[in-house]
């Protein structure tokens, strides 16, 4: 499912236009893209979890050349799911 499919599907059942579906899609992926960028863990209950997980500088290796390399710290999304969720998968 890609975000058009959600708000098509969000605008089925809730009933209502296009773009408010878009509108609300939109607000739930900017809150939750916000709270990460704070640093702040996101969790919907029973679906899953996104949280940042931050990495420090470390020395690294090209895989071409072998040559060592310095990787600069960074910080990275990480999507954990949820019990319920892996359950209703795994039927």
């Amino acid at each position: 499912m890609n975000k058009l499919e959600l708000i098509a599907a969000l605008k089925t059942e809730a009933n209502i236009s296009k773009a408010e579906a878009a509108k609300v899609v939109q607000m739930f992926f900017d809150n939750m893209a916000g709270a990460m960028a704070r640093g702040e863990r996101v969790e919907i209950r029973g679906l899953c979890s996104f949280f940042v997980k931050e990495y420090k500088r470390y020395t690294g290796r090209n895989p071409k050349t072998g040559e060592k390399v310095t990787i600069n710290p960074k910080k990275l999304p990480f999507f954990k799911s949820g019990k319920e969720l892996k359950d209703r998968v795994d039927y």
